[in-house]
């Protein structure tokens, strides 16, 4: 998107309108007008998504999968045209290849365990040093109870991914997944997808993106960037927390066992033996989250009512006033200089620390998060050991980034 179009873009973006549909909006905390910079933990909910889920409640709720009645065909019927929602937003060449899980943490787990039954010792996972710890922590299990290897892309000290060095972990050909951040919750950095799928594609390696923060801001395309297997999450995306998508090419789908046991991943029970449903069942043992797959399909449709290039344009013209009004701050740093940022920026200040900053913005009705935000090899790769960071949804505006800002002098005139 050329910068003119990102400003007609971004003039056509109704903010007071989108704000006024969330309810919580309107809270006050500590006596303040709530300012809510904390949407890459989990982002606030729309009243379309929220009335979706009590209508489901009050007047369709039943099990899926199982029942003949109306109320389990018409609960079925919901929940399966959210796959197809899915599917297309994710441009998935089958609606069978989408699972449904209970957030991102559970999809890697479930690729971890199934796509990892299926390594043999010697062989490698490669994961960067940006990595949330979803995206770290199964891969040391599976190193631990499979016998594979685990390898670690470093990062540049502006926060991009260095290229180069993660082909060279690629060179010997051992490397089966690269399990990559498709952009980081702590520098935004938002990494280039299509080449790093080139680059474990050519050297016999499949790739797994977490697009838990990605999919909120921008348009994802799972066979544009040439992933295998994709991720996100419902709660960031303005749907409720409880499910998260995992999305693999059918050929490994099919290959991988199941991840758990129980109900409805079955074709047909003996006491001897089992065999699998097909696609996507054989990943979805049990009772689904059925309300909160029905509001997951709601945040999918308020979203593409306003539109993701407006999405994305409205969140990087708040990027870069962010980056401007926060340079204005004394003794503030910004960490990273990644090439292409998202609407994610952490920062420390002299002499104050992070959880001090958080707690006096809060006084002030300022939310952010402070400490390792889960990352906690970056934050130490960084030379830290907390940061604070503001993170923006839809509903941000160049008000709260003033309020941010304005607040921050202050805490730093107080503390100096």
């Amino acid at each position: 998107m050329s910068a003119d179009q990102v400003i007609k873009t971004h003039a056509a973006f109704n903010s007071q309108h989108i704000r006024e549909q969330f309810p919580i909006l309107k809270e006050t905390v500590h006596g303040r007008p709530l300012v809510f910079l904390d949407s890459g933990a989990s982002a606030q909910k729309p009243a379309s998504v929220i009335d979706s889920m009590v209508h489901t409640m009050r007047t369709q709720y039943a099990n899926v999968h199982r029942g003949l009645h109306w109320m389990s065909e018409r609960a079925t019927e919901a929940c399966e045209a959210v796959r197809d929602q899915v599917a297309a937003f994710l441009n998935a060449p089958s609606r069978d290849e989408i699972i449904f899980t209970k957030n991102s943490t559970e999809a890697i787990n479930l690729v971890a365990y199934s796509f990892g039954a299926l390594l043999k010792p010697g062989q490698a996972v490669v994961i960067s040093e940006m990595e949330h710890h979803a995206n770290l922590v199964p891969w040391q299990l599976l190193r631990d109870r499979a016998g594979i290897e685990l390898r670690v892309a470093p990062i540049t000290d502006d926060g991009d991914l260095n290229l180069t060095a993660l082909q060279a972990l690629l060179a010997d050909g051992k490397v089966a997944l690269v399990a990559i951040t498709h952009m980081s919750n702590v520098l935004g950095t938002v990494t280039p997808a299509k080449q790093i799928a080139d680059i474990a594609h050519a050297a016999g390696a499949q790739v797994l993106f977490d697009g838990s923060q990605f999919a909120v801001h921008r348009k994802t395309d799972v066979q544009d960037i040439g992933a295998d297997f994709y991720v996100f999450t419902g709660h960031k995306l303005y749907g409720p927390t409880g499910i998260g998508v995992l999305w693999g090419r059918s050929e490994l789908l099919n290959a991988m066992p199941p991840f758990m046991g129980g109900g409805d991943m079955i074709s047909t029970v003996s006491f001897e033996r089992s065999e699998w449903a097909a696609l996507p069942y054989k990943f979805e043992a049990g009772t689904p989250a059925i309300v909160e797959i029905v509001g997951l399909g709601a945040a999918i449709s308020w979203v593409e009512a306003i539109g993701m290039e407006a999405i994305t344009a409205h969140e990087a013209q708040l990027t870069g006033y962010a980056l401007k009004r926060l340079a204005d701050v004394p003794g503030l740093r910004v960490i990273g200089k990644p090439k292409d940022r998202g609407g994610v920026i952490s920062f420390v200040m002299d002499d104050v620390h992070p959880h001090d900053m958080a707690t006096l913005l809060d006084r002030n009705g300022i939310a952010i998060r402070a400490g390792h935000h889960c990352a906690e090899p970056l934050i130490r790769r960084l030379g830290l050991t907390a940061t604070a960071r503001a993170s923006f949804g839809v509903y941000t505006t160049e008000e709260d980034i003033d309020a941010l800002a304005d607040t921050l002098i202050k805490i730093r005139d107080f503390f100096v």
